[in-house]
């Protein structure tokens, strides 16, 4: 069983690592866009219309990656007072509970988000030449990831026992709750 958890938690931060650098690119990327949009607005005096929904919809993808990045290594808002104080059964009720709240909230995202996707894939996007449905397409994936990197720390704390599942020794960062 820790043979295939470790396997699954490999690919995973292979997967959580590759968004984490798509988040930072994309927000890189987004800066040159705005950077070009106000060189073009005050100093060529004719604003370029694909800086803006570019600018946009990058923002989207580097928020949705890096929430899901949040997720699976545990740099969410939390109410981590009643956590250290609670008896080690309730931590792991709670601590279920989040991560199964937290997954449902993934899945929504990510089947409402295709969803929408798919309704406003046939119209056009304002300034750019591709589908609106691109708009949404952030959505879904961010979703899919938070799902599944929420179901990644749910089974490894129900079957490994972890309270903190992703405590690795190359990620110190990542410290496990002490009593």
């Amino acid at each position: 069983m820790r043979a295939g958890l470790a396997a699954l938690s490999r690919i995973l931060g292979i997967i959580n690592r590759a968004a984490l650098w798509i988040s930072g690119g994309g927000l890189v990327v987004m800066t040159v866009f705005v950077a070009w949009q106000v060189f073009g607005r005050y100093v060529l005096n004719q604003s370029p219309s694909w800086t803006e929904p570019a600018s946009l919809l990058l923002m989207s993808w580097f928020i949705l990656l890096g929430s899901a990045v949040g997720v699976r290594e545990g740099n969410h808002l939390g109410f981590e007072v009643a956590l250290h104080y609670a008896p080690p059964g309730a931590r792991q009720a709670m601590l279920a509970v989040t991560e199964l709240l937290v997954f449902g909230f993934g899945a929504a995202m990510a089947w409402y988000g295709a969803d929408l996707a798919a309704e406003t894939w046939s119209a056009a996007m304002p300034g750019l030449p591709i589908p609106q449905g691109m708009d949404y397409v952030p959505l879904a994936v961010g979703g899919v990831l938070i799902a599944l990197f929420s179901l990644e720390k749910l089974v490894r704390l129900l079957l490994a026992g972890e309270d903190v599942p992703l405590v690795r020794v190359d990620e110190p960062h990542l410290a496990p709750i002490k009593d």
